[in-house]
């Protein structure tokens, strides 16, 4: 095992985790928010129903600094959406209304059903608006066959709610290392792909057998700059149909997994 796998301390998870796919030579994990959709439903919610955008891109920017946890900040984000009085159901119908998919995707999550591939997300976001968001963009049928590992939310009588994090012990929230590094623990450990974007991927960045970074112009590029910074090879795509062809030729055996991540960019 690689020394960046080594993580001596796993934080205890409030909730559990579905069984490892301990048969399969490939697993992909990935983010939801800014990932698989066009936008993060959390900045939106923030953005247009909490205290706005330019005060969650300076909690970002605190975040990348290290000056906070993404556990604190991502906290009041939230938070601000639920103060301005707007319930779980309504943030449901206006995510459901205004979050896209990447349009890649469908092409690619068929590419991987059909090369019997699990597909997991890994989400610093709440388990039922992801649900709710996945099957308005692709059916009920098709979304029930995708794992989520993700925190949740309590929601009170009164309409009030607050995330429940999955990991409250840790600075995350939700440490995506522990969706990795059982994976890497196993005596024939899968080809693990790891696709995120944000502050909330940090955690996970450098366990993946190939990290796939996404790229947004004109949009916040935070796990870009950290991988930059803490010299974390990636790989940049800016849709999963790019990204496929980087996928397929890695599953089909044409590119190794340090070749795959030699290209740079997908």
């Amino acid at each position: 095992m690689a020394a960046a796998d080594v993580h001596p301390i796993a934080p205890p998870s409030t909730m559990p985790y579905p069984p490892l796919h301990k048969d399969k030579k490939f697993v992909v994990l990935s983010d939801w928010d800014g990932t698989i959709t066009n936008r993060d439903s959390n900045d939106y919610l923030t953005d247009h129903l909490g205290y706005g955008a330019d005060k969650r891109r300076q909690g970002n920017l605190e975040i990348l600094a290290g000056r906070e946890t993404f556990r604190d900040e991502f906290r009041r984000m939230l938070k601000s959406v639920a103060a301005n009085g707007h319930t779980f159901e309504q943030c449901k119908e206006v995510l459901k209304q205004n979050i896209t998919l990447d349009s890649g995707f469908k092409e690619f999550y068929e590419f991987c059903k059909a090369n019997d591939i699990p597909v997991v997300i890994i989400s610093s976001g709440m388990a039922p608006l992801i649900r709710s968001v996945l099957s308005n963009l692709i059916g009920d049928e098709e979304a029930q066959k995708i794992e989520i590992v993700a925190n949740d939310a309590d929601i009170n009588d009164d309409g009030t709610w607050e995330i429940k994090y999955r990991h409250p012990t840790s600075g995350y929230g939700h440490d995506k290392s522990q969706a990795i590094l059982p994976y890497r623990a196993l005596p024939n450990p899968p080809t693990v792909f790891f696709f995120g974007d944000g502050v909330s991927d940090m955690s996970a960045a450098r366990h993946a057998d190939v990290l796939f970074v996404k790229k947004k112009p004109g949009m916040d590029n935070d796990l870009a700059a950290f991988c930059t910074r803490e010299g974390i090879p990636h790989v940049l795509f800016e849709d999963f149909g790019r990204a496929l062809g980087v996928v397929s030729q890695v599953v089909e055996g044409k590119l190794s997994v340090r070749d795959a991540l030699a290209l740079g960019t997908a």
